[in-house]
């Protein structure tokens, strides 16, 4: 970690977001509240100043937290959210009435909080000085109390017992479907990983849980008898009852608290995120303590837009992003695909990070993808090199079938290039990371910036 001597108050919002970035990293999350907690008191405890509906899971926390935005915004309320990680700018992570805040204004929050900051830094709770994302957790929750919002949606960084976001006793505790991931800091069976995300159902709390595998699910249920939690469960109280892919997403029938509700328009792709519709459904209503009316759900789901959701982001050819980085998202997100786009050939860019299943996401690549362009996140120590995860694709996929390039503009070039010579049906797929969607994002922004468009 560099020095933890402050940035000048002249500095830059960029040179200012990587010194904020540059301390402990969110990817080794410390197993402590004290910090965000000393930090959060010594602000006069903006992690109360509104309900709060957190969200937990191993797959979909993103989507469920922007359609519960989303229906929150509809029924006349101020949100704030809370996010992560961001796709291009840190600024993505804290979003006011469905919009990420100013960098001006990340800039000022952080500099009102920065003396606060050194005090807690200063007295080394648990060792360590505060992590980026107990930091940015606590400048969330400043902007939220400073705007004022009538509800803050947190997304949990991970786990979720010692999650900063765990400061606040959120009213509703949302559960999204849980897996294996994370297994060297969660625990290494679905039970384990289910104990540490079920801290955030706490006394007072209703705990709303999307389906979940039975290991899961007997964990989560004895955490709300331990607490007093009353339960909202997938399946029973609420549910998904059918849909027809449209034009442009789905039409959803969900089992809300009021009966089925139908001809719900949601503009995203896959069985997974009309769950996750449902799923949000259920936690608006759980926070209001009633049923939502039609007109809001379909004006709610109607309006959601998730980036690099399976997003179509340009033409000619067609060039697809999606963020889903272990085997239980690529199985999700290779279905709506299918379901949603007609890509023949299909050309996947990918990258992913050290800590994820690479051998098993390029097995279930390598049934779906004709052939694949293999590359890095630039300058992520965390990121597996060009040369490691080829070498696992290689076993997937055969070497005939695998390219690599140096970088992700290198690999869009590669990859247009191969869908070109493939006809007019032919699809490019970036997929594997959180981090590389992003990069490519902004790859394709600046290629789009220098030809005008």
């Amino acid at each position: 970690m560099s020095s933890l001597v402050q940035p000048s108050v002249h500095a830059s919002h960029d040179e200012l977001v990587s010194w904020l970035i540059s301390r402990w990293p969110e990817s080794h999350p410390q197993p402590s509240l004290e910090r965000i907690a000393a930090l959060c008191d010594l602000l006069g405890e903006p992690q109360r100043a509104c309900p709060v509906i957190q969200i937990t899971g191993t797959n979909g926390k993103g989507s469920t937290a922007i359609m519960i935005d989303a229906l929150l915004r509809a029924m006349g309320l101020r949100t704030g959210r809370f996010s992560s990680p961001h796709l291009i700018d840190v600024t993505e992570r804290i979003c006011v009435d469905g919009e990420p805040i100013s960098a001006e204004r990340f800039d000022e929050i952080w500099w009102q909080i920065a003396p606060l900051v050194q005090m807690v830094d200063d007295r080394l709770l648990g060792g360590v000085p505060m992590t980026f994302f107990e930091v940015i957790t606590a400048m969330a929750y400043a902007a939220f109390a400073d705007a004022p919002v009538d509800v803050a949606i947190m997304e949990v960084g991970m786990g979720g017992r010692w999650d900063a976001t765990s400061v606040a006793d959120a009213q509703v505790a949302v559960v999204a479907p849980i897996s294996l991931d994370h297994t060297h800091l969660l625990g290494r069976t679905i039970a384990e990983i289910a104990g540490e995300k079920s801290g955030i159902i706490k006394p007072g709390s209703v705990a709303v849980l999307a389906g979940q595998t039975p290991e899961a699910a007997q964990v989560l249920m004895a955490r709300c008898v331990e607490v007093g939690a009353p339960m909202v469960r997938e399946g029973v109280d609420f549910g998904l009852l059918d849909r027809q892919p449209a034009v442009g997403g789905q039409l959803l029938r969900i089992d809300a608290a009021d009966g089925p509700m139908g001809d719900i328009f949601l503009p995203l792709y896959g069985a997974h995120m009309a769950h996750n519709a449902a799923l949000a459904v259920a936690a608006v209503e759980a926070l209001r303590g009633a049923g939502l009316s039609g007109e809001v759900i379909s004006e709610g789901l109607g309006s959601v837009a998730a980036p690099a959701r399976l997003e179509a982001i340009s033409s000619d050819p067609l060039l697809i992003l999606d963020t889903a980085h272990n085997p239980q998202a690529i199985t999700a997100t290779l279905a709506g695909l299918r379901e949603a786009f007609t890509a023949q050939p299909l050309i996947g860019v990918v990258a992913m990070m050290r800590d994820k299943d690479a051998a098993q996401v390029m097995e279930l690549l390598a049934d779906e993808l004709d052939t694949i362009v293999v590359t890095t996140m630039t300058g992520n120590p965390r990121a597996l090199t060009v040369d490691d995860l080829a070498a696992v694709a290689e076993e997937a996929f055969g070497p005939s079938r695998v390219r690599t390039a140096a970088d992700p503009a290198r690999a869009i070039d590669l990859a247009r290039g191969l869908a070109e010579q493939g006809g007019d049906d032919a699809a490019v797929l970036v997929i594997g990371s959180v981090y590389l969607a992003g990069e490519v994002g902004e790859v394709l922004r600046r290629l789009d910036a220098e030809l005008g468009l």
